[in-house]
């Protein structure tokens, strides 16, 4: 579970959670100045920074699986043994080296 929410939906949903909290400081900061609307509306998709959260959350989704791409996994050369049973236990499969 960990890692489908570090290597999935934390880069695509970080960027759009930083954008609500600059909204929500933002419109703080508009309220603290005396704008007189008292209430703020979110722009709408045209004019909000969608595109560019969007391409954030596929950079940080392909660094995040470029990465695991690198770090992980088996060396090649080895042969590649199936999971089976084996005194009605299951052995799960593994990489024997010859």
């Amino acid at each position: 579970m960990n890692r489908i929410l570090l290597q999935y939906l934390l880069p695509l949903l970080l960027p759009t959670v930083v954008y609500l909290v600059w909204w929500w400081a933002t419109g703080c900061r508009q309220a603290a100045t005396g704008d007189g609307s008292g209430t703020r509306k979110p722009a709408s998709l045209t004019q909000g920074p969608w595109f560019w959260l969007v391409l954030a959350g596929v950079a940080l989704m392909s660094a995040g699986l470029i990465h695991t791409a690198l770090t992980t996994g088996e060396a090649p050369g080895g042969r590649y043994v199936a999971p089976h049973l084996e005194d009605g236990r299951v052995v799960p499969g593994r990489v024997v080296r010859d």
